[in-house]
């Protein structure tokens, strides 16, 4: 009966637009995929919002310099090749004759102006805090430079997806300028794209789907995908999500919840595809909004109380690792030594000592359609803390209403999760822990405001380290300093599920990273 009641409900969103049940499984179709996401991209601006779902946007249309392999080695793309030529200096050569979607061909140019694109988007400039400059040598070469020895060059180089800089410059009929970066908001690159990537966007409806077809032109020929057509639908729900995966109205979908493995690993229709994951999801509580988070001693009782073991056992059923830091095992930060840390009796003596021992009321905000479980996970919290008399007003939203909030600090603890842009221990402090700095972009997603000279000035000092042994010991001591200042609530480290029917070889195209590369899918 729950099954009728699910498929019911997808056929309900069929008939709103968002699927054509017309697109059966016949050799005409095949290359049609038939993608449901949890969410679909908030914007078509790569550069609006640095977060899982742009980036997967951003891979399916735009290419980087280089890329993540399954392995975490680095894949030449739109750079055929690299080479260092000093202590702060990269050169990269790069693809010849590639097309934007426009028609316009791809120059050194047009990551020149990406590149300083970049350096003014309020997500993304703490990315690039660490370089200088990039230099135009000639067409087909470019150079990244930084302010200092810097060990992250490749990894950050992941980051840069070359942007038509003729499509993008100029003005709109509003005398808008086609070049700017609207957080949240209405501009000509949040509405328009040409990238290299191997898919144009051919029509998208916001929160309904977005129809992607392979790009003509596209500079990959060796290629083994074939998908010739996306169609991306959001569909929110986990267990509808599941259901149209096994009734055949979609071919791919993502993320699975791990209550939902069961029915996926007893058909035999559907493939279940799982990895280790690397996203730290955590609750961050604002200092600036709520004097009691200033105190120490309150924020080590709120840490204390949420039980976070159970969280990864009851609600994501062993699918997470509890976490005591942001690193997870692997990156030169994490301390094995740091353990999570429920106690209930020492959390209700840290808010006696802090002078809080009948509590208070705060508000939270947690999106219900970005991370896995996350209302659960978010309501889970909310009763934890109740027990040491802190009263919750939970809020919870869709990503696409939530991120706004977000930006705006709007509740007192909000839920973030994240995954290291860098594959690196410091991209978790960058942008989670440092002092919030809009000039250098630094600290842009630490809602909590948290603030700690030894962290600020420590995570400077690792970006400039190139000895791996004393770069770890750097790392390991910003771990242990902001566990015992409870700098925030640790929650876990989230693994990755993917789903699709089976002859979709979606194995070979998942990643750690969680940017699925759709252009190489091969579908039998």
């Amino acid at each position: 009966m729950k099954k009728l009641k699910l498929l019911k409900k997808f056929n309900m969103i069929v008939m709103a637009g968002l699927m054509t049940s017309a697109l059966a499984f016949t050799p005409v179709t095949a290359k049609t995929l038939k993608l449901a996401y949890d969410a679909d991209p908030i914007s078509l601006d790569i550069h609006e919002q640095l977060s899982g779902g742009m980036l997967q946007l951003s891979h399916m249309t735009h290419d980087p310099l280089v890329r993540w392999a399954q392995d975490l080695s680095f894949e030449p793309r739109l750079a055929t090749s690299w080479e260092r030529i000093d202590a702060n200096t990269v050169r990269f050569k790069l693809r010849q004759g590639v097309k934007f979607h426009s028609g316009n061909t791809m120059t050194a140019a047009d990551f020149k102006w990406t590149f300083d694109r970049l350096k003014t988007s309020k997500d993304f400039k703490g990315i690039f805090a660490n370089f200088k400059d990039l230099k135009v040598i000639d067409d087909n070469t470019i150079e990244l430079v930084t302010d200092g020895p810097y060990p992250l060059v490749m990894h950050t180089a992941t980051y840069i997806f070359p942007m038509d800089s003729k499509f993008y410059s100029g003005k709109t009929d509003a005398g808008k300028d086609k070049a700017e970066i609207v957080k949240d908001g209405a501009s000509f690159a949040s509405t328009n794209s040409s990238g290299t990537g191997p898919f144009t966007v051919e029509s998208r409806e916001q929160g309904v789907k977005v129809v992607f077809k392979r790009f003509a032109d596209y500079w990959d020929k060796d290629s083994n995908g074939n998908v010739s057509e996306v169609i991306m639908t959001p569909i929110k729900d986990n267990q509808t999500r599941v259901a149209a995966l096994l009734s055949g109205d979609v071919d791919f979908i993502a993320p699975v919840a791990p209550n939902e493995f069961g029915q996926i690993e007893g058909s035999d229709k559907a493939q279940l595809v799982t990895m280790p994951g690397t996203r730290i999801i955590t609750f961050q509580l604002n200092q600036e909004r709520r004097e009691e988070f200033k105190n120490p001693k309150v924020r080590q009782a709120m840490v204390y109380a949420v039980n976070n073991v159970g969280i990864a056992k009851k609600i994501m059923k062993g699918f997470a690792t509890p976490a005591a830091q942001m690193s997870p095992a692997g990156y030169l930060g994490h301390d094995p030594a740091l353990k999570p840390r429920f106690d209930l009796a020492k959390a209700k003596e840290l808010m006696k000592e802090a002078g809080y021992a009948d509590g208070f009321s705060i508000t939270m905000m947690a999106p219900n359609n970005r991370y896995v479980n996350d209302e659960k996970i978010a309501q889970a919290v909310a009763a934890m803390l109740s027990k040491i008399n802190i009263k919750v007003d939970l809020k919870t939203m869709p990503k696409a209403q939530y991120w706004p909030e977000f930006d705006k600090r709007a509740a007192d603890a909000m839920m973030i999760g994240w995954h290291s842009d860098t594959e690196d221990s410091a991209n978790f402090y960058e942008f989670l822990s440092m002092t919030p700095d809009k000039e250098t972009g630094l600290g842009a997603y630490n809602s909590g405001n948290y603030s700690s000279k030894m962290v600020d000035e420590t995570t400077v000092a690792a970006n400039k380290e190139t000895d791996d042994a004393k770069r770890a010991a750097l790392l390991m001591s910003i771990e242990k300093h902001i566990h015992d200042d409870a700098g925030f609530i640790p929650l876990h480290w989230q693994n990755l599920a993917w789903a699709s029917r089976k002859g979709v070889n979606i194995k070979e195209i998942v990643n750690a990273m969680n940017f699925p590369y759709i252009g190489d899918l091969k579908m039998d």
